[in-house]
């Protein structure tokens, strides 16, 4: 069951390291680089549906594994759902509409943010942000309680060990 429990961690670890990458380097960096916003947000929105749909796959990864190993603590699966449930949303609903309001615009750049459709768009962004945030954060907390009950054997010395009992050494005379 070792190899379960390490797909159990990796998909975790892919997820949940995939979103703070993402957040914190790829979109940062198209942002500054490319020489539009229009063309960073087309980038930003298609890597972000490869985030999700790999998020999918590992959150559906961890939810077998998980099965299979016997240990189907309802936290952490919680976690898991909660995590889906939100990723969908946001893929599906959120991101959604945030399509076709960009198709409806064009360049986003040159609508006027007091447009309805700008003002729809910019706040479909910050929640897409948010559940992006919530995601990470329920994440953290899975890989946290799988880290935490894990049973990571220890070798026992007599030095470590609660029943230990000093030896009396026999002193030698002379």
């Amino acid at each position: 069951m070792t190899f379960v429990r390490f797909l159990m961690l990796l998909s975790l670890v892919v997820w949940v390291g995939g979103i703070i990458f993402f957040a914190f380097v790829v979109a940062p960096a198209l942002f500054s680089v490319l020489p539009t916003r229009q063309l960073a947000g087309s980038v930003v929105t298609r890597c972000l549906g490869a985030l999700h749909w790999i998020g999918v796959g590992c959150g559906v990864t961890f939810f077998v594994c998980s099965l299979l190993d016997g240990r189907t603590a309802m936290l952490r699966n919680g976690l898991i759902v909660g995590m889906l449930a939100l990723t969908l949303l946001s893929q599906i609903v959120v991101g959604g509409r945030m399509q076709a309001l960009r198709s409806n615009m064009g360049d986003i750049d040159t609508v006027s943010v007091t447009d309805a459709r700008r003002v729809e768009f910019n706040a479909m962004h910050q929640w897409s942000t948010r559940l992006e945030v919530v995601v990470l954060l329920l994440g953290l907390v899975a890989i946290y309680d799988l880290a935490r009950r894990m049973d990571v054997p220890r070798p026992r010395t007599e030095s470590t060990s609660a029943t230990a009992q000093p030896v009396a050494h026999p002193v030698s005379p002379g």
